[in-house]
């Protein structure tokens, strides 16, 4: 894994998926990576039950080798208001994170995160429609 990609600062475009037939929901994630901190922001247009929602959230956690764990938590606009916890894991050319999240009580599915790198980033869709399967 060479330098630049072993710190996760930078860009990451991501989806994650609901475990019902639900499209999977795109977000744009910056991280800041500082020793085993990670922190960041997040961007995201879901749906919910009154329809699109342009939500924003923050994330904490702690990264150790290729083992990456955070919390996101939504500014609350919109009605969202909670915390949501991610696992992943680092590929080992540094471009990509795979994992789960989870709300506690109500639902679980999968995520996939790429640092944005022109070409990679558009096939994102595509990748993760293989994850998922």
């Amino acid at each position: 894994m060479s330098e630049a990609l072993t710190n996760l600062t930078g860009v990451w475009q991501g989806l994650y998926s609901y475990p019902a037939a639900v499209a999977p929901v795109p977000f744009t994630a910056t991280v800041l990576e500082s020793g085993a901190w990670v922190s960041g922001a997040v961007h995201e247009v879901a749906y919910d039950e009154y329809g699109v929602a342009e939500v924003f959230s923050t994330l904490l956690g702690k990264r150790s080798g290729a083992s990456l764990t955070f919390t996101k938590t939504y500014d609350g606009a919109n009605g969202w208001e909670h915390d949501v916890f991610y696992a992943g894991v680092l590929s080992a050319d540094g471009s990509e994170v795979e994992g789960t999240w989870t709300l506690p009580g109500e639902f679980s599915g999968k995520f996939l995160m790429i640092r944005s790198q022109g070409a990679r980033a558009a096939n994102l869709r595509q990748v993760f429609e293989t994850v998922r399967a």
